[in-house]
């Protein structure tokens, strides 16, 4: 699979995988970057709520965040994420982001509103949370993160 980021094409085996814990559900997500790696944490979220297939990219929301460090801004990044889904009904698909570094966010996230009659929600996630946090910057970016469910 190949990914643009900031006009940059990256190749990468596998998107994210999802991992087992105790009355959660985590999730680690890989890319050649750290941009990559928190697009594929929450395309991992978006799975975790439904079938991505189904979801086309028909609205966006965009998106600023500023945290303490870059491991509390891939919490925020996911939280903002499923507040735009519990507030807004927005199912997200595809997300750009255009700057990431240790404090700062901004991107772009498209899908649509959800519809009954084309999205089956699997999982209700509540919250990305601290525990078990990760974000690993060798031979590419690894992100991991548990979900309240």
């Amino acid at each position: 699979m190949s990914i643009l980021v900031n006009d940059i094409i990256y190749l990468v085996e596998k998107e994210f995988e999802i991992i087992d814990h105790t009355a959660d559900v985590g999730v680690i997500a890989y890319g050649a970057s750290v941009n990559q790696a928190f697009v594929n944490a929450a395309r991992a979220l978006f799975s975790l709520i439904t079938e991505l297939d189904n979801v086309e990219e028909v609205v966006y929301r965009d998106i600023e965040l500023v945290a303490p460090d870059q491991e509390s801004l891939l919490v925020e990044w996911l939280n903002e994420l499923i507040y735009l889904f519990d507030t807004e009904n927005i199912i997200f698909k595809r997300f750009d982001i255009t700057q990431l570094n240790s404090t700062q966010l901004k991107a772009r996230g498209y899908g649509e509103k959800v519809d009954s009659s084309k999205h089956k929600l699997k999982t209700g996630v509540k919250a990305a949370t601290y525990h078990m946090l990760k974000v690993e910057k060798t031979n590419g970016c690894q992100v991991q993160v548990l979900f309240d469910i």
